[in-house]
């Protein structure tokens, strides 16, 4: 364990410290997310921490091959598949960021980091269900494989709407899903706790609460498609690389209740993207619904509605936070409690997280920053510009500047407007 914690130090270290650096370069190539008039942040702010994630990652990776306890792991072809298709996307994401790429191109890019992914061994073979569901061609797993490493990806981008969502949510279902992984490798080979899944796991981890400091609101970058396509690609990947981990032979002696944990390496990683996958099913089918294109953009992602409800900015993503850890949390308890008592505290966490929810509807209270929600007092960010107007017009400069829709698509409301492109 301390091997692993080590290493999402390491990956949380360097990402802190290279965002500043993300932020200069997203300057100089004016990778900026503008202002429109659908958009949720008030001032131009960069775009590119993906930058400092991939960095994260690979200095972690790199370091974690020096350790005797996972040397043998972070040399498997697998790490290289993952490592250079986070690259691929990285890469893509920044060129989205920078040039707005058409959406053939970018699913083009994200295709073939899967792809890339695939041809070094990262490919789903069998569905981790009791007695296992191989699947029974090799053409037809690569699909398989890419289709689900590119709906992770954008999953992840479609709930990249808030300050610090979508780093906060894969950080608290990325820890529970390294409890698992964790506990299965123990299980598993009780002599060698090393595993791929719970690496890169830690990992991803450690870059995204690394990142948050910078990220969570009011935010002074956002990661942008670089950031959210590599946390969406290297969760796939780990979740991929748990398949196949449970011997078939020992579910022959199981029957009943006994077999229900035997289904947690499919649904856990269903459940710490819950939340994405709905925001996107759901935008998809409303947009269908309404005659339109499932890519044209909106404000009701499941955000827009936390702040519709009458929930301030911060209050909105703690909120979400806690959904995503009842999802979370509760599949991967399955593992280690009988499921009885898992779903009477599953219930009452429900409960919960349901009346944090609902909780605007009956009363507004202060929390946070709900007195900005209301628009009773401006944000910091939104003083800070209101002075820099009221300056410049002292200063005989002109009238304030008013901000106006801008064509590039903005990462804090990123809505589709194509496939690939949240």
């Amino acid at each position: 364990m301390r091997a692993y914690l080590l290493v999402m130090l390491i990956a949380a270290a360097v990402t802190y410290l290279a965002t500043p650096g993300a932020r200069w370069v997203a300057n100089r190539t004016n990778a900026i997310s503008a202002v429109r008039a659908r958009d949720v942040h008030v001032l131009p702010t960069p775009r590119l921490g993906g930058l400092a994630m991939l960095l994260g990652i690979v200095v972690a990776v790199l370091l974690a091959g020096q350790m005797p306890f996972l040397d043998g792991v972070a040399e498997e072809p697998q790490v290289l598949g993952i490592v250079g298709g986070a690259v691929i996307v990285c890469l893509l994401g920044w060129a989205d960021d920078v040039w707005d790429l058409d959406w053939m191109t970018k699913l083009a890019g994200q295709v073939l980091a899967a792809g890339f992914m695939a041809f070094n061994q990262v490919q789903l073979t069998s569905l981790p269900t009791p007695g296992g569901l191989t699947i029974p061609s090799a053409r037809l797993s690569l699909f398989v494989t890419v289709l689900v490493v590119v709906v992770a990806m954008n999953a992840v981008n479609f709930v990249d709407g808030l300050d610090g969502l979508a780093a906060g949510i894969v950080a608290i279902g990325g820890s529970a899903f390294f409890l698992y992984t964790y506990s299965l490798t123990t299980q598993a080979s009780p002599t060698d706790f090393s595993s791929l899944a719970a690496m890169m796991t830690a990992v991803l981890v450690g870059v995204c609460l690394g990142f948050l400091p910078h990220n969570f609101y009011p935010s002074h970058i956002f990661m942008g498609d670089s950031g959210s396509m590599v946390l969406g690609l290297v969760f796939a990947g780990a979740a991929i690389s748990v398949t196949g981990r449970i011997d078939p032979t020992i579910t022959d002696a199981l029957s009943g209740a006994q077999r229900a944990p035997l289904f947690i390496p499919l649904l856990l990683p269903l459940a710490v993207v819950m939340l994405p996958l709905l925001d996107m099913t759901m935008a998809v089918v409303r947009r269908l619904a309404a005659g339109k294109s499932p890519m044209a953009p909106d404000r009701m992602h499941l955000h827009h509605r936390m702040l519709a409800l009458g929930h301030s900015h911060r209050r909105a993503v703690l909120i979400l936070y806690v959904w995503t850890a009842v999802f979370a949390f509760g599949a991967s308890a399955f593992v280690r409690w009988r499921w009885q008592v898992v779903l009477v505290w599953l219930l009452v966490a429900v409960v919960v997280a349901l009346l944090l929810t609902l909780g605007p509807l009956r009363t507004r209270g202060r929390f946070l920053d709900d007195d900005v929600a209301s628009g009773a007092l401006p944000t910091a960010r939104v003083a800070a510009a209101q002075a820099a107007q009221t300056a410049q017009v002292a200063r005989g400069a002109g009238p304030p500047p008013t901000v106006t829709p801008q064509p590039k698509e903005s990462d804090h409301d990123r809505t589709a407007t194509r496939p690939g492109q949240p």
